[in-house]
C-alpha cells in the first residue's frame, strides 16, 4: 500500500546530504550524486569505514568513498564505533536533510537514523523484499534469478525492511559476475537515487510497504563459502563461480595445491567421450581439448583457473606441462 512520506523537501533550497558508504559500488553512487546540479542537492559530508590494511605490505588504506571525498574536498568521518555520543553529535552538526546510505557495512542505530531532518535513504542492490542482507548481488546470481535491480528505500531499524520509494530493474545476463553486476547496479542505483530525490523535491515521492511473505535473506560471504562442493549440480557450481568473482573467488584443490576457478561453462551437449558419468563428483573426466569435471549432477568445463602464486590463465594452458591424468579428483 502506497503512502506519502511524513516530511517533504522544499523545491527552492538544495537538499543537504550526508553520504554513508564504503566500497567501490558506493563510491560510484556518490560520484553520480556529486555530478548532479549542486543547486538541487549538496553533499556536505561522508561517513565511511576506518582505513584498513591492504596489499602485500598491509599498509593502512582509505576506502574508495574516502578517496572520492578527498578528491571533492568533503569532510570524511571514519568512526570506529557509531554507537557513541561523540559520533552522533558530529553527524548532527552537519544539519543534513537526508542520510543516503549505500554499502556502509554496518546496521545503523536509531540515534543515527533520526539525525537527518527528512529521512534516511538506502540504495539496496536487489529488488526488495528479495535478498535482504549483506550479499544481495551474490544471492541473486546464486539463485539463478532472471533479473536484478536496485531499491531506493527509507531506512528503518529492521534490516532492509523499510518502505520502498523507487525500484529499477535490469536483466541478469547469463555471464554476469559479482563484479560486472555490481558495476551495472552502481550506475542504475546512482541515477535511481537522483530520480527519487527529484520526486522528493516535487512532493511526489510515495512509499510502498514490503510484502513480508516474499522476503528472503542473505548473509555475509566468507572465504569458506567459496570452496566448491563437487557433489552439487553443475549449474549451481557455475553460478557460484560467477557469484564469487572477484571475491572471495571459487576454489578447489588439485593434489596439494589450491586452485581458484574463475570461469566455467556448462556442458549441455551429449558427449560420450567425456568419460563415465558414474565417476565420483570432482573427477577430471576429460583433459583435451577441454578440461571437464564430473559434478553431482552434470558436467562442467573449467575455462579459466589460477594456481597459488600464479596469474589467471586458460585451463588448457594451466594443464599444459602438468602430469595430470584423467580420473584425478579435484577437492580431495
Amino acid at each position: 500500500m502506497a503512502s506519502t512520506p511524513p516530511t517533504s523537501a522544499s523545491e527552492t533550497s538544495a537538499l543537504k546530504i550526508v553520504f554513508m558508504g564504503t566500497p567501490q559500488l558506493a563510491a560510484r553512487i556518490l560520484e553520480i550524486l556529486l555530478s548532479a546540479p549542486q543547486d538541487h542537492l549538496r553533499v556536505v559530508a561522508v561517513v565511511t569505514r576506518p582505513d584498513e590494511p591492504r596489499g602485500r605490505g598491509l599498509r593502512l588504506q582509505p576506502s574508495e568513498v574516502a578517496l572520492l571525498a578527498e578528491r571533492y574536498h568533503l569532510p570524511a568521518l571514519k568512526p570506529a564505533r557509531i554507537k557513541t555520543v561523540a559520533f552522533v553529535t558530529e553527524l548532527k552538526s552537519f544539519a543534513a536533510d537526508l542520510l543516503v546510505i549505500a554499502g556502509y557495512g554496518r546496521i545503523l542505530p536509531n540515534d543515527v537514523l533520526v539525525a537527518a531532518r527528512i529521512m534516511p535513504i538506502n540504495v539496496h542492490t536487489s529488488l526488495l523484499p528479495k535478498f535482504r542482507g549483506a550479499s544481495p548481488v551474490e544471492g541473486a546470481i546464486l539463485a539463478g534469478e532472471p533479473e536484478s535491480g536496485v531499491t531506493i528505500m527509507r531506512v528503518t531499524e529492521r534490516m532492509d525492511a523499510g518502505p520502498i520509494l523507487l525500484q529499477r530493474k535490469i536483466p541478469l545476463a547469463p555471464d554476469d559476475t559479482q563484479g560486472s553486476l555490481k558495476a551495472k547496479l552502481a550506475e542504475l542505483g546512482g541515477f535511481a537515487l537522483l530520480d527519487s530525490l527529484a520526486l522528493l523535491r516535487r512532493g511526489e515521492l510515495t512509499e510502498t510497504g514490503q510484502d513480508e511473505n516474499l522476503a528472503t535473506y542473505t548473509s555475509p560471504i566468507a572465504k569458506e563459502h567459496a570452496v566448491i562442493d563437487w557433489k552439487a549440480d553443475a549449474g549451481r557450481i557455475e553460478r557460484m563461480v560467477r557469484a564469487y568473482d572477484p571475491w572471495p573467488a571459487a576454489r578447489t584443490t588439485l593434489g596439494q595445491d589450491e586452485l581458484l576457478v574463475w570461469r566455467t561453462r556448462l556442458v549441455t551437449y551429449r558427449d560420450e567421450s567425456a568419460g563415465s558419468t558414474a565417476a565420483p563428483p570432482g573427477t577430471l573426466v576429460k583433459l583435451k581439448p577441454a578440461l571437464i569435471v564430473k559434478c553431482g549432477e552434470g558436467l562442467l568445463e573449467l575455462v579459466e583457473v589460477q594456481a597459488s602464486g600464479r596469474r589467471r590463465m586458460a585451463a588448457a594452458d594451466f594443464m599444459r606441462g602438468r602430469r595430470v591424468a584423467e580420473g584425478v579428483r579435484l577437492g580431495e
